[in-house]
C-alpha cells in the first residue's frame, strides 16, 4: 500500500468537509443525555470555530490561530466543565460515528482522524478538571497532526 500524501486537511475535503462533519457531530451530542449538559451554552458558532480548528490541526490554514486565540483560547474553553471518563468515551463514539457518515472511505484516513480526536479529548478531561480562570501556562502553538500522528 503506497504511503499517504499531502496532509490531512486536503484528504478529508478541507474545511467545508470539517463544518459537515462537526454539524453532524453536534446534531448527535446534542441529543445525547450524557453530552448534552456539558454543552448547555452550546451556540451555532461552536460548530465553525471547531472547523476552523480541526481545519488548523490537520494542516490547512491557521484561522483559529489568527482569529480566535490559537491553542490557548482553546484549552481556555474546556476549563471547569468537569468532563468525566465516560462522557469523554461517549463523545468518541458519536464523533466515530460522524467520521464514518462525513469523512471519505478510508481506513487510514479515519483511523488518525480518530486517533486524533482520543488524544485531544484526554487533554480536553486533563484541562477541564481545572478552575475557571486557570492560569495554563503557555501551551505552544496550536498542535500539527499528520499521517503519523502529532508532528514536532
Amino acid at each position: 500500500m503506497p504511503e499517504p500524501t499531502g496532509n490531512l486537511y486536503d484528504a478529508v475535503g478541507g474545511t467545508a468537509a470539517l463544518r459537515r462533519l462537526s454539524n453532524t457531530f453536534y446534531d448527535l451530542v446534542l441529543a445525547d443525555l450524557l453530552l448534552a449538559p456539558v454543552f448547555a451554552d452550546f451556540t451555532p458558532t461552536h460548530i465553525e470555530h471547531v472547523a476552523v480548528w480541526l481545519a488548523e490541526v490537520f494542516g490547512g490554514p491557521d484561522r483559529f490561530t489568527a482569529d480566535l486565540g490559537g491553542h490557548q483560547a482553546l484549552l481556555r474553553a474546556h476549563l471547569g466543565l468537569a468532563i468525566t471518563e465516560e462522557q469523554r468515551v461517549r463523545w468518541m463514539e458519536l464523533m466515530a460515528a460522524a467520521v464514518e457518515q462525513e469523512l471519505p472511505d478510508d481506513g487510514l484516513l479515519r483511523r488518525r482522524v480518530l486517533e486524533y480526536f482520543d488524544w485531544g479529548t484526554r487533554i480536553a478531561r486533563e484541562v477541564s478538571a481545572e478552575p475557571v480562570g486557570q492560569d495554563l501556562g503557555d501551551p505552544g502553538p496550536t498542535p500539527r497532526w499528520g499521517w503519523d500522528g502529532l508532528e514536532k
